[in-house]
Protein backbone atom coordinates (compact mmCIF):
# COMPACT_ATOMS: atom_id res chain seq x y z
CA UNK A 1 0.00 0.00 0.00
CA UNK A 2 2.79 2.34 0.93
CA UNK A 3 4.56 1.61 -2.30
CA UNK A 4 1.46 2.17 -4.36
CA UNK A 5 0.78 5.43 -2.60
CA UNK A 6 4.37 6.60 -3.22
CA UNK A 7 4.07 5.72 -6.86
CA UNK A 8 0.86 7.62 -7.19
CA UNK A 9 2.45 10.66 -5.65
CA UNK A 10 5.30 10.46 -8.04
CA UNK A 11 3.00 10.13 -11.05
CA UNK A 12 0.91 13.05 -9.91
CA UNK A 13 4.05 15.19 -9.61
CA UNK A 14 5.65 14.35 -12.98
CA UNK A 15 2.62 14.40 -15.28
CA UNK A 16 2.12 18.22 -15.18
CA UNK A 17 5.89 18.70 -15.80
CA UNK A 18 5.70 16.57 -18.93
CA UNK A 19 2.69 18.50 -20.12
CA UNK A 20 4.47 21.82 -19.45
CA UNK A 21 7.57 20.64 -21.33
CA UNK A 22 5.54 19.67 -24.36
CA UNK A 23 3.69 22.95 -24.25
CA UNK A 24 6.98 24.82 -24.08
CA UNK A 25 8.27 22.93 -27.10
CA UNK A 26 5.14 23.76 -29.08
CA UNK A 27 5.38 27.42 -28.14
CA UNK A 28 9.08 27.49 -28.94
CA UNK A 29 8.38 25.95 -32.35
CA UNK A 30 5.78 28.63 -32.98
CA UNK A 31 8.34 31.35 -32.16
CA UNK A 32 10.84 29.64 -34.44
CA UNK A 33 8.37 29.61 -37.35
CA UNK A 34 7.61 33.28 -36.79
CA UNK A 35 11.34 33.97 -36.76
CA UNK A 36 11.71 32.06 -40.04
CA UNK A 37 8.98 34.19 -41.59
CA UNK A 38 10.74 37.44 -40.59
CA UNK A 39 14.08 36.02 -41.74
CA UNK A 40 12.55 35.31 -45.17
CA UNK A 41 11.35 38.93 -45.28
CA UNK A 42 14.89 40.04 -44.39
CA UNK A 43 13.62 41.63 -41.20
CA UNK A 44 16.55 40.25 -39.23
CA UNK A 45 15.96 42.23 -36.06
CA UNK A 46 12.48 40.77 -35.61
CA UNK A 47 13.74 37.33 -36.60
CA UNK A 48 16.41 37.65 -33.90
CA UNK A 49 13.77 38.54 -31.31
CA UNK A 50 11.62 35.49 -32.11
CA UNK A 51 14.56 33.09 -32.21
CA UNK A 52 15.57 34.44 -28.80
CA UNK A 53 12.06 33.72 -27.50
CA UNK A 54 12.29 30.18 -28.87
CA UNK A 55 15.63 29.69 -27.10
CA UNK A 56 14.17 31.02 -23.85
CA UNK A 57 11.34 28.49 -24.10
CA UNK A 58 13.59 25.60 -25.12
CA UNK A 59 17.29 26.39 -24.38
CA UNK A 60 18.63 22.97 -25.40
CA UNK A 61 17.55 22.99 -29.03
CA UNK A 62 20.60 23.25 -31.33
CA UNK A 63 18.65 24.46 -34.37
CA UNK A 64 17.32 27.51 -32.51
CA UNK A 65 20.87 28.63 -31.73
CA UNK A 66 21.84 27.87 -35.33
CA UNK A 67 19.00 30.02 -36.66
CA UNK A 68 19.84 32.91 -34.36
CA UNK A 69 23.50 32.62 -35.38
CA UNK A 70 22.46 32.90 -39.05
CA UNK A 71 20.40 36.01 -38.20
CA UNK A 72 23.26 37.64 -36.31
CA UNK A 73 25.57 36.96 -39.24
CA UNK A 74 23.16 38.79 -41.53
CA UNK A 75 23.25 41.72 -39.08
CA UNK A 76 27.07 41.70 -39.19
CA UNK A 77 27.34 40.73 -35.51
CA UNK A 78 29.78 37.88 -36.14
CA UNK A 79 31.23 37.65 -32.65
CA UNK A 80 27.78 37.10 -31.10
CA UNK A 81 26.91 34.75 -33.96
CA UNK A 82 30.03 32.73 -33.21
CA UNK A 83 28.85 32.16 -29.64
CA UNK A 84 25.47 30.86 -30.83
CA UNK A 85 27.03 28.65 -33.50
CA UNK A 86 29.43 27.14 -30.98
CA UNK A 87 26.55 26.48 -28.56
CA UNK A 88 24.58 24.77 -31.32
CA UNK A 89 27.40 22.27 -32.02
CA UNK A 90 27.99 21.73 -28.31
CA UNK A 91 24.35 20.65 -28.04
CA UNK A 92 24.56 18.55 -31.24
CA UNK A 93 27.99 17.74 -32.63
CA UNK A 94 26.39 16.19 -35.74
CA UNK A 95 24.74 19.52 -36.65
CA UNK A 96 26.41 20.22 -40.01
CA UNK A 97 24.92 23.70 -40.44
CA UNK A 98 26.15 24.59 -36.97
CA UNK A 99 29.73 23.69 -37.91
CA UNK A 100 29.41 25.62 -41.18
CA UNK A 101 28.16 28.71 -39.35
CA UNK A 102 30.87 28.45 -36.75
CA UNK A 103 33.49 28.24 -39.51
CA UNK A 104 31.96 31.15 -41.37
CA UNK A 105 32.05 33.29 -38.23
CA UNK A 106 35.67 32.38 -37.55
CA UNK A 107 36.56 33.23 -41.16
CA UNK A 108 34.66 36.53 -41.11
CA UNK A 109 36.54 37.52 -37.95
CA UNK A 110 39.88 36.63 -39.57
CA UNK A 111 40.63 33.36 -37.75
CA UNK A 112 41.19 31.24 -40.86
CA UNK A 113 42.83 28.36 -39.02
CA UNK A 114 39.86 27.86 -36.67
CA UNK A 115 37.56 28.19 -39.68
CA UNK A 116 39.41 25.35 -41.43
CA UNK A 117 38.83 23.08 -38.42
CA UNK A 118 35.09 23.79 -38.45
CA UNK A 119 34.79 23.19 -42.19
CA UNK A 120 36.80 19.98 -41.89
CA UNK A 121 34.39 18.73 -39.23
CA UNK A 122 31.44 19.58 -41.50
CA UNK A 123 33.09 17.58 -44.30
CA UNK A 124 33.63 14.65 -41.98
CA UNK A 125 29.89 14.62 -41.34
CA UNK A 126 28.99 15.27 -45.00
CA UNK A 127 31.94 14.85 -47.37
CA UNK A 128 29.86 15.90 -50.38
CA UNK A 129 28.77 19.22 -48.87
CA UNK A 130 29.59 21.76 -51.60
CA UNK A 131 29.40 24.76 -49.27
CA UNK A 132 31.87 23.20 -46.82
CA UNK A 133 34.26 22.42 -49.69
CA UNK A 134 34.16 25.99 -51.02
CA UNK A 135 34.47 27.61 -47.61
CA UNK A 136 37.44 25.37 -46.79
CA UNK A 137 39.18 26.65 -49.96
CA UNK A 138 38.35 30.24 -48.98
CA UNK A 139 39.86 29.78 -45.52
CA UNK A 140 43.07 28.39 -47.02
CA UNK A 141 43.22 31.32 -49.44
CA UNK A 142 42.97 33.78 -46.53
CA UNK A 143 45.84 32.04 -44.73
CA UNK A 144 47.93 32.32 -47.89
CA UNK A 145 47.16 36.05 -48.23
CA UNK A 146 48.16 36.55 -44.60
CA UNK A 147 51.47 34.81 -45.17
CA UNK A 148 52.29 36.86 -48.29
CA UNK A 149 51.29 40.11 -46.58
CA UNK A 150 53.54 39.40 -43.62
CA UNK A 151 56.54 38.84 -45.90
CA UNK A 152 55.81 41.90 -48.05
CA UNK A 153 55.35 44.14 -45.01
CA UNK A 154 58.88 43.24 -43.92
CA UNK A 155 60.07 44.11 -47.44
CA UNK A 156 58.15 47.42 -47.20
CA UNK A 157 56.16 46.50 -50.30
CA UNK A 158 53.08 48.23 -48.92
CA UNK A 159 51.12 48.20 -52.17
CA UNK A 160 51.19 44.42 -52.29
CA UNK A 161 50.15 44.21 -48.62
CA UNK A 162 47.12 46.40 -49.37
CA UNK A 163 46.26 44.14 -52.30
CA UNK A 164 46.49 41.00 -50.12
CA UNK A 165 44.39 42.54 -47.37
CA UNK A 166 41.72 43.60 -49.85
CA UNK A 167 41.50 40.02 -51.09
CA UNK A 168 41.44 38.61 -47.56
CA UNK A 169 38.74 41.06 -46.46
CA UNK A 170 36.44 39.73 -49.18
CA UNK A 171 36.20 36.57 -47.05
CA UNK A 172 36.84 38.19 -43.65
CA UNK A 173 34.87 41.47 -43.71
CA UNK A 174 34.74 41.78 -39.91
CA UNK A 175 38.46 41.27 -39.27
CA UNK A 176 39.82 44.38 -37.56
CA UNK A 177 43.36 43.05 -37.75
CA UNK A 178 43.28 42.94 -41.56
CA UNK A 179 41.72 46.40 -41.71
CA UNK A 180 44.34 47.87 -39.39
CA UNK A 181 47.19 46.38 -41.44
CA UNK A 182 45.66 47.76 -44.62
CA UNK A 183 45.19 51.20 -43.03
CA UNK A 184 48.78 51.27 -41.76
CA UNK A 185 50.10 50.45 -45.24
CA UNK A 186 47.86 53.10 -46.80
CA UNK A 187 49.37 55.61 -44.39
CA UNK A 188 52.89 54.51 -45.37
CA UNK A 189 51.92 55.02 -49.02
CA UNK A 190 50.72 58.55 -48.29
CA UNK A 191 47.04 57.70 -48.88
CA UNK A 192 46.03 59.35 -45.63
CA UNK A 193 42.28 59.96 -46.21
CA UNK A 194 41.73 56.27 -47.01
CA UNK A 195 43.75 55.16 -43.99
CA UNK A 196 41.91 57.57 -41.70
CA UNK A 197 38.55 56.36 -42.99
CA UNK A 198 39.39 52.73 -42.17
CA UNK A 199 40.69 53.60 -38.69
CA UNK A 200 37.71 55.84 -37.94
CA UNK A 201 35.24 53.08 -38.91
CA UNK A 202 36.88 50.75 -36.39
CA UNK A 203 36.92 53.43 -33.68
CA UNK A 204 33.20 54.03 -34.16
CA UNK A 205 32.62 50.38 -33.29
CA UNK A 206 35.36 50.16 -30.67
CA UNK A 207 36.68 53.46 -29.29
CA UNK A 208 39.30 51.65 -27.19
CA UNK A 209 41.00 49.87 -30.10
CA UNK A 210 44.68 50.74 -29.58
CA UNK A 211 45.69 49.72 -33.11
CA UNK A 212 43.10 52.01 -34.68
CA UNK A 213 44.17 54.88 -32.41
CA UNK A 214 47.77 54.29 -33.47
CA UNK A 215 46.90 54.38 -37.19
CA UNK A 216 44.80 57.52 -36.71
CA UNK A 217 47.77 59.17 -35.03
CA UNK A 218 50.13 57.90 -37.73
CA UNK A 219 48.07 59.63 -40.44
CA UNK A 220 48.16 62.93 -38.54
CA UNK A 221 51.89 62.52 -37.90
CA UNK A 222 52.63 62.00 -41.59
CA UNK A 223 50.42 64.98 -42.48
CA UNK A 224 52.66 67.15 -40.26
CA UNK A 225 49.97 67.57 -37.56
CA UNK A 226 52.44 66.41 -34.94
CA UNK A 227 50.76 67.75 -31.79
CA UNK A 228 47.45 66.03 -32.58
CA UNK A 229 49.30 62.86 -33.56
CA UNK A 230 51.01 62.71 -30.17
CA UNK A 231 47.60 62.87 -28.47
CA UNK A 232 46.44 59.77 -30.35
CA UNK A 233 49.69 57.91 -29.64
CA UNK A 234 49.38 58.67 -25.93
CA UNK A 235 45.76 57.49 -25.96
CA UNK A 236 46.77 54.26 -27.71
CA UNK A 237 49.44 53.67 -25.08
CA UNK A 238 46.86 54.16 -22.34
CA UNK A 239 44.77 51.37 -23.88
CA UNK A 240 47.80 49.15 -24.56
CA UNK A 241 50.94 50.23 -22.61
CA UNK A 242 53.07 47.67 -24.49
CA UNK A 243 52.07 48.90 -27.96
CA UNK A 244 55.55 49.03 -29.51
CA UNK A 245 54.67 50.89 -32.72
CA UNK A 246 52.74 53.60 -30.88
CA UNK A 247 55.65 53.99 -28.44
CA UNK A 248 58.22 54.44 -31.25
CA UNK A 249 55.97 56.80 -33.22
CA UNK A 250 55.28 58.92 -30.14
CA UNK A 251 58.99 59.21 -29.36
CA UNK A 252 59.82 60.16 -32.98
CA UNK A 253 57.02 62.71 -33.13
CA UNK A 254 58.17 64.46 -29.96
CA UNK A 255 61.82 64.46 -31.07
CA UNK A 256 60.96 65.75 -34.54
CA UNK A 257 58.81 68.56 -33.15
CA UNK A 258 61.53 69.63 -30.72
CA UNK A 259 64.35 69.65 -33.31
CA UNK A 260 62.28 71.54 -35.85
CA UNK A 261 61.29 74.20 -33.32
CA UNK A 262 64.91 74.57 -32.15
CA UNK A 263 66.02 74.97 -35.77
CA UNK A 264 63.37 77.63 -36.40
CA UNK A 265 64.47 79.49 -33.28
CA UNK A 266 68.13 79.45 -34.32
CA UNK A 267 67.18 80.71 -37.79
CA UNK A 268 65.18 83.63 -36.37
CA UNK A 269 68.12 84.55 -34.17
CA UNK A 270 70.40 84.59 -37.23
CA UNK A 271 72.46 81.62 -36.08
CA UNK A 272 72.41 79.93 -39.48
CA UNK A 273 75.13 77.35 -38.80
CA UNK A 274 73.29 76.04 -35.74
CA UNK A 275 69.99 76.08 -37.65
CA UNK A 276 71.63 74.01 -40.41
CA UNK A 277 72.86 71.44 -37.89
CA UNK A 278 69.47 71.18 -36.15
CA UNK A 279 67.55 70.76 -39.41
CA UNK A 280 70.05 68.08 -40.49
CA UNK A 281 69.57 66.21 -37.21
CA UNK A 282 65.78 66.44 -37.58
CA UNK A 283 66.00 64.93 -41.09
CA UNK A 284 67.66 61.84 -39.61
CA UNK A 285 64.85 61.06 -37.14
CA UNK A 286 62.24 59.48 -39.42
CA UNK A 287 62.78 59.11 -43.19
CA UNK A 288 59.16 57.94 -43.58
CA UNK A 289 57.68 61.30 -42.56
CA UNK A 290 57.57 62.76 -46.05
CA UNK A 291 55.72 66.05 -45.48
CA UNK A 292 57.68 67.10 -42.42
CA UNK A 293 60.97 66.16 -44.07
CA UNK A 294 60.01 68.18 -47.16
CA UNK A 295 59.60 71.24 -44.93
CA UNK A 296 62.88 70.52 -43.17
CA UNK A 297 64.71 70.31 -46.53
CA UNK A 298 63.17 73.60 -47.63
CA UNK A 299 64.11 75.23 -44.32
CA UNK A 300 67.68 73.97 -44.66
CA UNK A 301 67.70 75.26 -48.25
CA UNK A 302 66.75 78.70 -46.91
CA UNK A 303 69.63 78.50 -44.41
CA UNK A 304 72.06 77.57 -47.22
CA UNK A 305 70.87 80.50 -49.31
CA UNK A 306 71.55 82.79 -46.35
CA UNK A 307 75.05 81.28 -46.10
CA UNK A 308 75.42 81.90 -49.89
CA UNK A 309 75.77 78.17 -50.52
CA UNK A 310 73.41 78.42 -53.45
CA UNK A 311 74.17 75.05 -55.04
CA UNK A 312 73.47 73.32 -51.71
CA UNK A 313 70.28 75.36 -51.35
CA UNK A 314 69.13 74.23 -54.80
CA UNK A 315 69.85 70.61 -53.89
CA UNK A 316 67.84 70.87 -50.65
CA UNK A 317 64.87 72.44 -52.42
CA UNK A 318 65.05 69.71 -55.06
CA UNK A 319 64.88 67.08 -52.33
CA UNK A 320 61.88 68.89 -50.86
CA UNK A 321 59.89 68.84 -54.10
CA UNK A 322 60.82 65.20 -54.68
CA UNK A 323 59.12 64.37 -51.39
CA UNK A 324 56.18 66.73 -51.97
CA UNK A 325 55.67 67.91 -55.55
CA UNK A 326 52.90 70.30 -54.43
CA UNK A 327 55.20 72.24 -52.08
CA UNK A 328 55.02 75.77 -53.52
CA UNK A 329 57.44 77.33 -51.06
CA UNK A 330 60.20 74.93 -52.11
CA UNK A 331 59.69 75.78 -55.80
CA UNK A 332 59.82 79.51 -55.03
CA UNK A 333 62.98 79.16 -52.94
CA UNK A 334 64.71 77.07 -55.64
CA UNK A 335 63.63 79.48 -58.38
CA UNK A 336 65.18 82.40 -56.49
CA UNK A 337 68.42 80.44 -56.11
CA UNK A 338 68.38 79.74 -59.85
CA UNK A 339 67.95 83.47 -60.48
CA UNK A 340 70.86 84.28 -58.17
CA UNK A 341 73.08 81.80 -60.05
CA UNK A 342 71.84 83.06 -63.45
CA UNK A 343 70.22 79.73 -64.33
CA UNK A 344 67.26 81.51 -65.85
CA UNK A 345 65.75 78.64 -67.83
CA UNK A 346 65.43 76.56 -64.65
CA UNK A 347 64.02 79.55 -62.78
CA UNK A 348 61.39 80.11 -65.47
CA UNK A 349 60.42 76.44 -65.29
CA UNK A 350 59.90 76.63 -61.52
CA UNK A 351 57.94 79.88 -61.68
CA UNK A 352 55.72 78.41 -64.40
CA UNK A 353 54.98 75.44 -62.12
CA UNK A 354 54.12 77.80 -59.28
CA UNK A 355 51.91 80.02 -61.45
CA UNK A 356 50.01 77.02 -62.84
CA UNK A 357 49.25 75.94 -59.27
CA UNK A 358 48.52 79.37 -57.77
CA UNK A 359 47.61 82.06 -60.28
CA UNK A 360 48.38 85.13 -58.16
CA UNK A 361 49.65 88.56 -59.30
CA UNK A 362 52.83 88.07 -57.31
CA UNK A 363 53.62 84.73 -58.98
CA UNK A 364 52.82 86.17 -62.39
CA UNK A 365 55.26 89.03 -61.83
CA UNK A 366 57.99 86.66 -60.67
CA UNK A 367 57.51 84.60 -63.83
CA UNK A 368 57.68 87.72 -66.02
CA UNK A 369 60.89 88.86 -64.35
CA UNK A 370 62.50 85.46 -64.88
CA UNK A 371 61.42 85.39 -68.53
CA UNK A 372 62.87 88.87 -69.05
CA UNK A 373 66.19 87.89 -67.49
CA UNK A 374 66.27 84.76 -69.65
CA UNK A 375 65.72 86.88 -72.76
CA UNK A 376 68.47 89.30 -71.74
CA UNK A 377 70.87 86.44 -71.01
CA UNK A 378 70.65 85.31 -74.62
CA UNK A 379 72.11 88.60 -75.85
CA UNK A 380 75.92 88.90 -76.19
CA UNK A 381 77.42 90.22 -72.96
CA UNK A 382 80.81 91.57 -73.98
CA UNK A 383 81.79 92.37 -70.43
CA UNK A 384 81.21 88.73 -69.55
CA UNK A 385 83.13 87.58 -72.64
CA UNK A 386 86.15 89.69 -71.60
CA UNK A 387 85.75 88.61 -67.98
CA UNK A 388 85.52 92.11 -66.53
CA UNK A 389 83.00 93.96 -64.43
CA UNK A 390 80.57 96.32 -66.12
CA UNK A 391 82.19 99.22 -64.25
CA UNK A 392 85.71 98.33 -65.43
CA UNK A 393 88.04 101.16 -66.61
CA UNK A 394 89.21 101.60 -70.21
CA UNK A 395 92.69 100.27 -69.39
CA UNK A 396 91.20 97.16 -67.74
CA UNK A 397 89.03 96.54 -70.79
CA UNK A 398 92.03 96.93 -73.17
CA UNK A 399 94.11 94.59 -71.03
CA UNK A 400 91.34 92.00 -70.94
CA UNK A 401 90.84 92.35 -74.68
CA UNK A 402 94.51 91.67 -75.33
CA UNK A 403 94.41 88.53 -73.15
CA UNK A 404 91.36 87.24 -74.98
CA UNK A 405 92.93 88.05 -78.35
CA UNK A 406 96.03 86.08 -77.43
CA UNK A 407 93.85 83.11 -76.49
CA UNK A 408 91.63 83.09 -79.55
CA UNK A 409 93.88 84.60 -82.33
CA UNK A 410 97.53 83.75 -81.54
CA UNK A 411 98.49 83.95 -85.25
CA UNK A 412 97.46 87.54 -85.65
CA UNK A 413 98.90 88.72 -82.36
CA UNK A 414 102.18 86.85 -82.96
CA UNK A 415 103.27 89.23 -85.84
CA UNK A 416 102.93 92.38 -83.75
CA UNK A 417 106.23 92.02 -81.88
CA UNK A 418 108.50 91.81 -85.03
CA UNK A 419 106.87 94.97 -86.37
CA UNK A 420 107.45 96.81 -83.14
CA UNK A 421 111.11 95.71 -83.04
CA UNK A 422 111.55 96.90 -86.61
CA UNK A 423 110.07 100.29 -85.75
CA UNK A 424 112.42 100.71 -82.79
CA UNK A 425 115.42 99.85 -84.98
CA UNK A 426 114.27 102.35 -87.60
CA UNK A 427 114.11 105.11 -85.04
CA UNK A 428 117.64 104.39 -83.90
CA UNK A 429 119.18 104.35 -87.36
CA UNK A 430 116.91 107.14 -88.72
CA UNK A 431 117.06 105.42 -92.02
CA UNK A 432 114.20 105.04 -94.46
CA UNK A 433 112.35 101.72 -94.27
CA UNK A 434 112.70 99.65 -97.40
CA UNK A 435 110.30 96.95 -98.36
CA UNK A 436 112.96 94.19 -98.89
CA UNK A 437 114.12 94.71 -95.29
CA UNK A 438 110.56 94.48 -93.96
CA UNK A 439 110.07 91.40 -96.10
CA UNK A 440 113.12 89.80 -94.57
CA UNK A 441 111.79 90.35 -91.06
CA UNK A 442 108.24 89.15 -91.74
CA UNK A 443 107.45 86.09 -93.85
CA UNK A 444 105.79 87.04 -97.14
CA UNK A 445 102.68 85.00 -96.43
CA UNK A 446 102.16 86.64 -93.04
CA UNK A 447 102.78 90.11 -94.48
CA UNK A 448 100.23 89.58 -97.20
CA UNK A 449 97.70 88.33 -94.67
CA UNK A 450 98.39 91.30 -92.42
CA UNK A 451 97.94 93.74 -95.21
CA UNK A 452 94.72 92.08 -96.39
CA UNK A 453 93.18 92.21 -92.98
CA UNK A 454 94.14 95.81 -92.18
Amino acid sequence: MAAAAECDVVMAATEPELLDDQEAKREAETFKEQGNAYYAKKDYNEAYNYYTKAIDMCPKNASYYGNRAATLMMLGRFREALGDAQQSVRLDDSFVRGHLREGKCHLSLGNAMAACRSFQRALELDHKNAQAQQEFKNANAVMEYEKIAETDFEKRDFRKVVFCMDRALEFAPACHRFKILKAECLAMLGRYPEAQSVASDILRMDSTNADALYVRGLCLYYEDCIEKAVQFFVQALRMAPDHEKACIACRNAKALKAKKEDGNKAFKEGNYKLAYELYTEALGIDPNNIKTNAKLYCNRGTVNSKLRKLDDAIEDCTNAVKLDDTYIKAYLRRAQCYMDTEQYEEAVRDYEKVYQTEKTKEHKQLLKNAQLELKKSKRKDYYKILGVDKNASEDEIKKAYRKRALMHHPGRIGIVEPVLRFRRRRRRSSRKLERPLLSSLIPRKRLAMTVDRT
